[in-house]
């Protein structure tokens, strides 16, 4: 009990968003995840590929598209990769990288050639070079 003999926890639960004076919360927000929805009605899940949260922000961020051809060619890469048992691989498509949690189906994050200036990739088991077929 508070010294005002008021329970404290009815007070915090009757507290709601755009309920407090002065204050507009959410205003002008969309729902959680709508951007994500957004995003992968652009990028698309590919073929049972899923791309994570942060695979999607990077991609976004990054300005990083996906051709018809491309995408064809990340789903092989990531069935090849299972079937030798990788569990986390570095997909290096042209110009741009892709880790990719295998057994998962996730790609966890994707780069463009700019964004590996390092030039180190950790946490992977296994890499796959896609050659163009010129």
């Amino acid at each position: 009990m508070a010294a005002n003999g008021t329970d404290p926890r009815l007070i915090v639960r009757s507290i709601r968003p755009g309920s407090i004076p002065g204050k507009q919360l959410g205003k002008n927000r969309g729902a959680p995840g709508e951007f994500q929805k957004i995003l992968r009605e652009k990028v698309g899940d590919i073929e049972g590929l899923r791309f994570s949260a942060h695979a999607l922000r990077r991609l976004q961020s990054r300005q990083i598209q996906l051709s018809q051809t491309e995408q064809n060619q990340l789903v092989d890469a990531v069935n090849k990769a299972a079937e030798k048992g990788s569990k986390d691989s570095l997909i290096l498509l042209r110009r741009l990288a892709f880790v990719v949690n295998v057994p998962n189906r996730t790609v966890v994050t994707a780069m463009d050639s700019s964004q590996m200036s390092e030039g180190i990739i950790t946490n992977i088991d296994s890499a796959m070079v896609i050659q163009d077929n010129k």
